[in-house]
């Protein structure tokens, strides 16, 4: 899986397990709809540090606890 993928399906698996819609990612954490949709869609090519890091707020987490998941396990990612 492409890290760029990984991420994209971390986000949505945070947003099952906070029961959280796009809309309430949005109003936690201030990254606007259309950003969120454009990381799902991949229009955006990739991630902004600081929008994952808002995002991350937005799940009351740390940047540290995002990427601490099998999903970003070396052997997991290609290129």
């Amino acid at each position: 899986m492409k890290l760029e993928d990984a991420v994209i399906v971390r986000i949505e698996q945070l947003c099952i397990e906070h029961n959280m819609t796009k809309y309430q990612l949005f109003k936690a954490s201030g990254v606007p709809q259309s950003t969120l949709t454009s990381i799902k869609k991949k229009r955006s090519g990739s991630v902004r540090l600081i929008t994952l890091y808002s995002i991350c707020e937005g799940f009351g987490m740390s940047l540290e606890d995002f990427f601490r998941s099998p999903l970003f396990a070396r052997e997991e990612l290609s290129d």
